[in-house]
């Protein structure tokens, strides 16, 4: 399958923000620390990567058919779709990508210290730091968050497109 844009990888590189001094030195988001509240307990353990929806058909596949969808995690390869997120007690994060499947040219391994306030998710890694307004469901078994990408569908066409992906805790 020949896809020309990584949605996951977009993904987990979004809304960074950093901090400039006029020597053009970078500052670097202070982590995140201390224990958990009580409403962050919820975000403990891994969630995996379980679906992924356009609000925008889009055709992902090299197959020779003209068939898009709105479904883009159907559309993805087993490494595409293999993100998983895990929260730890002590604040630390990791997100990866590709990482359990096989033969995955390209693999994602980030790391670094989360916090939840109210619905926005805050992780900081790599000197950035990145904000997801999360859904949690009812039994806080999965969480949503939304985005908007241009996708390139397979015959090169760009499509602007919000992006949902789902999370389930394991």
């Amino acid at each position: 399958m020949k896809v020309r844009v990584c949605i996951l990888g977009l993904a987990a590189s979004l809304a960074t923000l950093t901090a400039c001094n006029t020597d053009n030195s970078v500052e670097c988001p202070e982590n995140y620390s201390g224990p958990l509240a009580s409403s962050e307990e919820k975000m403990v353990g891994e969630w995996l990567l379980t679906d992924i929806m356009a609000d925008t058909e889009v055709d992902l596949t090299d197959d020779g058919e003209d068939n898009p969808s709105t479904n883009i995690f159907d559309q993805y390869s087993d490494c595409q779709r293999d993100g998983a997120y895990t929260f730890a007690t002590d604040r630390t994060y990791s997100f990866k990508q590709s990482l359990k499947a096989t033969d995955c040219e390209r693999t994602v391994d980030l790391s670094g210290t989360w916090q939840l306030a109210g619905s926005t998710l805050g992780l900081v890694g790599s000197c950035t730091e990145q904000y997801l307004v999360i859904e949690l469901n009812e039994d806080n078994t999965e969480f949503v968050f939304k985005e908007n990408f241009n996708v390139t569908d397979v015959s090169g066409n760009i499509v602007q497109t919000e992006v949902s992906f789902t999370y389930s805790l394991q």
